[in-house]
């Protein structure tokens, strides 16, 4: 399911890329279109993540002057209004459609289509083995955080919610998450 679907989807999409594409070289003609990024997959694989880039281009090097307005707890850092996020960037986070080119990690292999997000390593040295059964499964372009609460509940919340689904998932059950996401990107949840 995740090769076929991951193949029509990019396939399908190829028009929004290139307008997404045109509408970030507008905001930003200096910086990359796509945003790679070290994350830890199934059993602490690390792998490149794949992006439309919402951010200006030195974000991760500023995020070390914004780390105390952290608005969630725990590992993820999360901040309603981020500087560091350009025009257009605001507009495809809320949509989820800068999560799209994560297809590309799904027909590697790296990622699913339904999961628990990838970590960044930072996150996971913060890790205890409670949380790291995160990471007993391949992780997800989208999964039950994504599309039931998101960035509305803190690092433990998040970590439950993974865990119920790893405990549950099954064809159904990511065929109903999928169905889920493609209604949030027409009608977006609390992202940001």
């Amino acid at each position: 399911m995740d090769i076929l679907l991951s193949i029509i989807g990019l396939l399908l999409l190829v028009p929004l890329f290139v307008i997404v594409a045109v509408l970030i070289k507008l905001d930003d003609p200096e910086s990359p279109v796509f945003f790679k990024q070290m994350r830890v997959g199934k059993d602490g694989k690390m792998f490149n993540m794949y992006k439309f880039r919402s951010m200006v281009s030195n974000a991760e090097g500023l995020l070390e002057f914004l780390i105390d307005q952290n608005e969630t707890s725990g590992a993820l850092f999360k901040m309603k209004d981020d500087p560091r996020i350009t025009k257009i960037g605001r507009f495809i986070r809320k949509t989820s459609i800068d999560e799209l080119p994560q297809l590309w990690n799904v027909l590697k292999g790296e990622m699913s289509l339904v999961g628990p997000r990838p970590p960044l390593p930072r996150e996971v040295e913060s890790y205890t083995d409670y949380h790291k059964q995160r990471l007993s499964v391949v992780p997800g372009c989208t999964g039950l955080w994504q599309v039931s609460v998101r960035s509305s509940v803190g690092f433990e919340e998040m970590v439950e919610l993974d865990l119920h689904y790893i405990q549950n998932r099954h064809f159904f059950y990511d065929i109903k998450l999928i169905c889920k996401t493609i209604i949030i990107i027409f009608y977006p949840n609390n992202a940001y």
